[in-house]
């Protein structure tokens, strides 16, 4: 009974959550200072993607939002030649909803979903012991703009910083994320923080 209380709060939770969050002004660092492992074992460094716009979504297999991942892979398609990144994170941080194996995730989503974009191995994306992007995430929005569910979005623009955090519920073809989208790649690239591994 007590899980059924904490799965419906945690549905009120992501219902009333705004449905986007934009940054502080004070956050120092940028998202190219961090670095992933990759879902097959080779390290992701965002630095990699420095002066490109950034979609990173936090992701499961058994959610209710999983079908948006054909979502995000449009959004990859259409606009990866224009300079955006899409990047998934699995986590099993919300309702057990991914319990599967790194292997397991992948033959999932390139099986189910045709998923081409990069997937980084499972994270922790919530609490004291996330991925350092997630805690760095989480200082530049503050508490209303964390992740409260699984395909929580954070948009990082060109210059390595966060433009906004986006709920579960905002769709990757709404009309809100994708203006967001569509406006952080026609701005200009700007020089970011120089880069330093943060490994999780």
């Amino acid at each position: 009974m007590r899980n059924i209380f904490s799965r419906l709060a945690s549905l009120v939770a992501i219902i009333t959550a705004a449905a986007s969050v934009a940054p502080r002004a004070d956050t120092t660092g940028s998202a190219y200072d961090f670095e992933f492992g990759g879902i097959d074992g080779t390290p992701i460094k965002l630095s990699q993607w420095r002066g490109k716009v950034l979609l990173v979504v936090n992701t499961a297999s058994f959610c209710g939002f999983t079908k948006q991942y054909a979502g995000l892979q449009e959004l990859w398609t259409r606009y990866g030649n224009d300079g955006l990144v899409v990047l998934g994170v699995p986590a099993n941080d919300f309702g057990s909803q991914e319990p599967k194996s790194e292997g397991e995730i992948k033959k999932f989503c390139e099986g189910g979903f045709g998923i081409t974009f990069p997937l980084t191995s499972k994270q922790v994306v919530v609490g004291p012991n996330a991925h350092p992007f997630y805690l760095w995430a989480a200082q530049a929005v503050g508490p209303e703009g964390v992740p409260a569910w699984n395909f929580h979005k954070y948009l990082v623009g060109r210059d390595g910083r966060i433009i906004g955090a986006f709920a579960s519920r905002v769709t990757p073809d709404s009309k809100e994320l994708v203006g967001a989208i569509e406006g952080a790649l026609n701005a200009k690239a700007v020089d970011a923080a120089p880069a330093q591994s943060a490994v999780h």
